[in-house]
């Protein structure tokens, strides 16, 4: 089942488009601060089928640590994958994670439907590190527990807050580029409706998903069509880039090829894997012990799968490195694994090359108009 996040409140064309609209999938619009990505499905019977997919790369002063530096960069990009790609539909599904997002799991007393939003809104006030009043709020009723003869039953709620003005300015470089914002997600849960799509025999099993992305790591533990926890990590691929730089005195064009061929004309093979080695432990550590503070939260809670994604998802060694210290399974995600590729004018090799990247934009297409 797809996670209904999020269509914050604020973004102007969503309740006119919603009517104007007949129901249909959206353009997934992946911001990152590596490069954005677009991803357009289709769906007939029951399956989907790739139309479009573009990567288009960004220098890394663009947008540093999630703070986008260079707007008017940005929204060219925008334009230009637009172009590239002949993409003519211009509502867009997009997602925002970060330290700007806080996502809790929590529980309320059972109570009428017309009173839920109100007093997930007076809870939210105890988990927010923010001005309530600079936040949009949205959540989903993950289940219901009934009441007993001796407990009340109880609501179990997720609770997603994103800052406005952090919504704000993501809207207006999708507006910038002529296209309209119809659905605003947070990055885990896109990467939750990729995984449900692709790996329909493992929704059962807990199964931890994480996207490492340039800058941020989102970690999503989810079982049965639910979040069970999540965690934004300030930690990516780029931290393999600058370790790279700084040990072996290259370029940041030399200390990107080297961090994906693990060679270029600066480096030698055995310094690169040293220091991917290094940074691996790094990400695996930090991969590890969120798992392992989850399982602390939780009564006998055991992650089955660790399922990769992302452009860091592809160093070399990490895969194996979490494996050993985890002793579960861990694996590189294929976004497209359930989906029709075939009829795409995309290269399939290159597809293949980026696919762990696509991740979050397939999540992001399987949104529709009219989408909550």
């Amino acid at each position: 089942m797809l996670n209904p996040f999020t269509s914050f409140k604020g973004l102007a064309e969503t309740d006119l488009f919603a009517l104007l609209t007949p129901r249909r999938q959206l353009v997934g619009l992946d911001i990152g601060s590596s490069g954005i990505k677009l991803v357009q499905l289709k769906e007939s019977r029951g399956r989907y089928i790739l139309q479009k997919f573009g990567f288009k790369p960004l220098e890394p002063e663009v947008i540093v640590d999630g703070k986008v530096m260079d707007e008017g960069r940005v929204v060219s990009a925008i334009k230009e994958l637009f172009q590239e790609t002949n993409v003519k539909v211009h509502q867009v599904a997009v997602s925002i994670s970060g330290h700007a997002v806080i996502v809790k799991n929590i529980s309320l007393p059972l109570m009428p439907e017309e009173e839920l939003e109100g007093q997930v809104r007076l809870a939210a006030e105890q988990y927010i590190p923010f001005d309530i009043n600079e936040v949009n709020i949205d959540f989903s009723v993950l289940g219901v527990s009934e009441a007993s003869s001796d407990a009340q039953g109880e609501m179990s709620v997720i609770l997603v807050a994103a800052k406005k003005d952090k919504i704000q300015e993501l809207a207006e470089l999708v507006r910038g580029a002529g296209l309209f914002p119809l659905v605003m997600d947070v990055d885990a849960f896109a990467v939750e409706n990729m995984h449900a799509i692709n790996y329909p025999d493992s929704q059962d099993e807990t199964t931890a998903l994480v996207n490492i992305g340039a800058s941020v790591m989102n970690v999503n533990i989810v079982r049965g069509g639910a979040s069970l926890f999540t965690r934004d990590i300030p930690l990516g691929g780029s931290r393999y880039t600058e370790a790279i730089q700084r040990e072996l005195g290259l370029s940041y064009d030399e200390a990107e090829d080297a961090k994906k061929r693990e060679h270029s004309a600066g480096s030698n093979l055995a310094a690169v894997s040293t220091v991917l080695d290094s940074v691996n432990d790094e990400v695996a550590s930090e991969i590890a012990s969120t798992i392992d503070y989850f399982k602390s939260t939780i009564p006998d809670a055991e992650v089955q799968h660790v399922l990769l994604c992302g452009g860091g998802a592809q160093v070399k060694g990490l895969v194996s490195q979490l494996s050993d210290r985890m002793q579960v399974d861990v694996a590189v995600a294929n976004p497209f694994g359930r989906i029709d590729t075939s009829g795409s004018d995309v290269d399939q090799d290159a597809l293949a090359v980026l696919a762990p990247m696509a991740a979050v934009g397939v999540g992001l297409a399987l949104r529709s108009v009219g989408d909550r």
